[in-house]
């Protein structure tokens, strides 16, 4: 989606770094961080068991539960996915226009951005400063900037007040895949747990308008890290090359690509969903 800034890329990389990051991505490779599947691994972050929420032998912390006419339905992973961080909101320019999902985009709908759950998923966000909170559902990507968790809209960002100040700190749960059902003569919403940990990821290092100098920067990366490429985002008035590297199949190993890239210099580096 939806660039809220850009910030020039200066790459800080020493050279002696290099050769230890070449090592540390051949190990991760070998993890599963390629073009090929990942052997089996422990337990990852947000993994649901196939009988979740059917077997007897659920244990209590995991079990269904109703508030009011709502179901929610917790994982049975300790590792349920949430996070907190900066929540930013976008309006007016990029309303109307299409989202990541396919949907147009409405400012005054209950949804937002997010870079790598899955599209439709459903999520809490309360603001960590006032306790106000909202649900909304992901149907588009971003916020393509290091350190925001969440793009809300417009309409959401007020209800938990950060429309004026335009960002403000939250603790973002992630619910499910809402499912409504009629009943005794209203709508109720249950939740279907997801898979958060298994995706298609990839590591977004830079954000350009010139697109020489993300070539520039794809060839770069090309000489060390697999699937370096470019793709285009064209935001109403500007098209952003975004350079791309890496490709994964669950998100706890592009956490660990993500910080290899970190520590080699690319502080803007972060995983997004493609």
């Amino acid at each position: 989606m939806l660039i809220v800034g850009i910030r020039a890329y200066r790459p800080t990389v020493h050279p002696l770094i290099y050769p230890l990051a070449v090592l540390w991505i051949v190990s991760l490779y070998a993890a599963g961080c390629s073009t090929t599947g990942p052997p089996p691994i422990s337990r990852s972050p947000g993994e649901v068991p196939a009988d979740h929420g059917q077997s007897a032998a659920v244990p209590p912390h995991a079990r269904p539960y109703r508030v009011g006419n709502v179901w929610y339905f917790p994982m049975a992973s300790a590792h349920d996915f949430s996070q907190q961080g900066i929540a930013s909101w976008y309006g007016k320019k990029f309303h109307g226009r299409k989202t990541s999902s396919g949907e147009i985009y409405d400012m005054f709908a209950m949804t937002a951005a997010h870079k790598t759950l899955p599209l439709g998923t459903s999520v809490k966000v309360r603001n960590l400063q006032n306790g106000k909170e909202v649900h909304v559902r992901i149907n588009d990507r971003g916020p393509f900037v290091r350190g925001r968790i969440i793009d809300l809209s417009y309409t959401a960002a007020r209800k938990i007040g950060i429309a004026e100040e335009g960002t403000g700190p939250v603790e973002v749960v992630a619910l499910g895949r809402a499912v409504r059902s009629a009943g005794k003569g209203r709508e109720e919403t249950t939740y279907e747990p997801l898979d958060y940990s298994k995706g298609n990821f990839t590591i977004q290092v830079g954000s350009f308008l010139d697109h020489s100098n993300a070539t520039r920067l794809r060839d770069k990366l090309d000489s060390i890290y697999k699937n370096a490429h470019i793709t285009t985002f064209y935001d109403g008035g500007d098209t952003l090359f975004r350079v791309r590297v890496g490709r994964c199949t669950t998100l706890s190993q592009a956490q660990e690509y993500e910080q290899i890239l970190v520590k080699s210099g690319f502080e803007d580096a972060m995983i997004v969903a493609e």
